[in-house]
């Protein structure tokens, strides 16, 4: 973008085969409110060789993280080894997309974008990061942080707590980067360097489990409370229905903020 922000995400070949993840993510940019121009920013980066295959047949900017010795091209469920390599792989990579001097919007493929996040953003924040649970303070650390989607300005701070992150991965053996990020946001080196971390509110940044209570607000919602990519895609094309079906409904009536979500449906 003007201000040398980019939008990632990552997937592998399940969530980019034909009629699954990937397919959902890009409609909801052409279904949301002035989102469709977002795509010229967003770069697709992909696990494998065959969703990088896939990437460049629908998308125009697409990118190939290649890691020796793995394979990443099938369903990762929540919590198995491969899924924590590559949570641990991801927070490495966009420790590197900082170091470039690239602030970045990050986003897991299985949330929806109705509205830019940009409006949304706290000004004053390095790092900012949506909630599995929001308190109504945004500079409460005891805010239930979600990993899936955060808006990073790259600075000496961010980087250097990217780096303190993937560190401490060690200490806890097994943790996914958000278990860990829940266990270090309060440690001390936030304090040394200065680093200001902020909570984004679900009214703006929703997920199935706590779906944002306002349509005509919401900016992102995400599917992450859902193990297993079945459910997982059934509950978005509900998502994206919602949404389709909001849009058709008069300016009066939308002010009335009636409309609600049918979700969670299979995700639980």
């Amino acid at each position: 973008m003007v201000d040398n922000t980019v939008i990632l995400t990552m997937m592998n070949e399940a969530w980019a085969a034909p009629g699954s993840v990937l397919d959902l993510f890009l409609e909801s940019f052409q279904t949301g409110e002035r989102t469709v121009r977002l795509l010229e920013h967003l770069v697709i980066v992909a696990l494998d060789e065959k969703a990088y295959e896939i990437c460049k047949s629908k998308h125009t900017h697409c990118y190939a993280l290649k890691t020796e010795g793995a394979d990443f091209s099938q369903e990762k469920l929540f919590l198995t080894e491969d899924y924590v390599k590559m949570t641990w792989i991801r927070i490495d990579f966009l420790r590197v997309v900082l170091e470039m001097g690239y602030d970045f919007i990050f986003t897991d493929a299985d949330i929806m974008w109705f509205r830019d996040p940009m409006p949304f953003f706290y000004k004053d924040g390095d790092f900012q990061i949506a909630c599995d649970r929001f308190n109504g303070n945004p500079d409460d650390r005891t805010n239930n942080i979600n990993g899936g989607f955060k808006y990073i300005k790259s600075n000496e701070k961010t980087i250097k707590f990217y780096k303190y992150w993937y560190e401490k991965r060690v200490e806890h053996p097994g943790a996914h980067d958000q278990d860990v990020l829940n266990y270090i946001k309060g440690d001390q080196i936030l304090h040394d360097i200065g680093l200001n971390l902020k909570y984004l509110p679900t009214v703006h940044f929703g997920w199935i489990c706590e779906p944002s209570s306002d349509f005509n607000q919401v900016s992102t919602m995400h599917a992450n409370c859902c193990i297993g990519l079945i459910d997982k895609l059934n509950d978005l094309k509900v998502i994206l229905k919602d949404w389709r079906q909001y849009n058709t409904l008069p300016p009066s009536v939308k002010g009335r903020h009636e409309h609600k979500w049918r979700v969670p449906q299979l995700c639980r």
